[in-house]
């Protein structure tokens, strides 16, 4: 997975250079924060960003993404600092990567192999093996031309983990065959989960979702006094995790986490997760978790709020978590968010702030839902 220095165990981390464009319509404001975030996701699949470069053009070149020109001084600062990684905040064409290859002798990744590479890194059940090997075939198959063949070997580590490094010299139809395979695997998977759901009617049903660390795991732990792995980086979990949790003496709810969303998430990555995030579209209610604290909270809810639209769960009842509010700075855009963002509540899970409230408001939540059912079915 990871290249290892003959006398050692220790995982020597790859040095990277992350790119990215701004356009007239996307400001360079807004790439230098993407890029901190690709930063960030790098650091998780075992990457050091050693440098970040953002090219100012008017429209995206066809052939190399960022202009030959561009390519060229790219290329002169990966070998002034060492770097044998380069990783671009877009998804690029099977042209781009070859061309940039070629002129950079580097291994190239885009947004989306990135994500896909640590979905892989982190997959530890069964489920979430088959559904990261269906996304990353998928994600691999219109770019067969164009691994890195004449740098996986040299190279190996991040973009050529999963089936990607045994898959290099297979054809599409050998491909087409698995990914049909992994969908049948999926679909009885999504089967099982549908009948240990049938089994929990009756219990109120809560998802957390949100951004990924936002603070959903350790929510989940602070409600459940449960011990779900939670660690201060980009997708710590993949597997949805559902925990009970006793609201009062007499109402009890079962609470579950799923995976982050964030920016680009790959369209093949939310469809093959599609058994796992069933929970988010099954739910009787949502906690929507937000890192208060992030300075572009407003994108990361907006993003999450895309995403409950594809899964077709825009429409449940959702409550706003404003979470980590002790790392908040300015507090005066406290009520601004809560009027914004209704119902809301602020708090913070690891220090236990303001989680009586909230699981108060959960309970008056869960008590007006089956209120509803009872007059419902009456």
């Amino acid at each position: 997975m990871r290249d290892h220095q003959s006398h050692s165990t220790i995982p020597v981390r790859e040095r990277a250079i992350a790119v990215g464009v701004a356009t007239p319509h996307v400001h360079r404001r807004d790439v230098e924060e993407y890029l901190t975030e690709l930063a960030l996701l790098a650091d998780t699949a075992g990457a050091t960003v050693v440098a970040q470069v953002i090219q100012e053009r008017s429209r995206i070149d066809p052939a190399t993404f960022i202009g030959k020109g561009k390519v060229e001084e790219l290329a002169q600062l990966a070998d002034e600092l060492e770097a044998n990684l380069v990783i671009f905040d877009d998804d690029l064409s099977a042209v781009q990567v070859r061309n940039l290859e070629q002129i950079l002798q580097r291994k190239i990744v885009d947004r989306s192999g990135l994500i896909l590479d640590i979905f892989a890194l982190r997959a530890r059940t069964k489920e979430a093996k088959v559904q990261v090997e269906l996304a990353l075939l998928e994600y691999l198959l219109p770019r067969l031309t164009r691994r890195w063949t004449h740098l996986s070997k040299q190279y190996g580590g991040i973009g050529t983990r999963g089936p990607g490094e045994q898959q290099i010299e297979v054809d599409r139809r050998v491909i087409r065959r698995r990914i049909s395979l992994l969908r049948k695997r999926l679909e009885e998977i999504s089967l099982e989960r549908a009948v240990q759901r049938k089994r929990r009617r009756g219990i109120p049903r809560i998802a957390l979702v949100g951004y990924t660390n936002a603070g959903k795991s350790t929510l989940l732990n602070a409600l459940a006094r449960s011990d779900v792995f939670v660690e201060d980086r980009l997708f710590a979990t993949l597997d949805t995790t559902v925990r009970a949790v006793q609201l009062s003496p007499t109402h009890r709810a079962l609470i579950a986490d799923t995976v982050g969303f964030i920016r680009k998430l790959p369209v093949y990555l939310l469809a093959s997760f599609k058994s796992t995030l069933a929970e988010v579209v099954e739910s009787d209610l949502l906690l929507h978790v937000v890192d208060v604290s992030h300075p572009r909270l407003a994108e990361h809810i907006r993003v999450v709020q895309e995403t409950l639209v594809e899964l077709g769960a825009a429409e449940t009842p959702t409550i706003y978590v404003f979470n980590k509010v002790d790392k908040l700075s300015d507090r005066s855009i406290i009520p601004h968010l809560s009027t914004q963002y209704a119902p809301s509540i602020f708090i913070s899970a690891s220090r236990g702030i303001n989680l009586i409230a909230l699981r108060e408001l959960l309970l008056r939540s869960v008590r007006e839902e089956q209120l509803e059912q009872a007059i419902e079915f009456s």
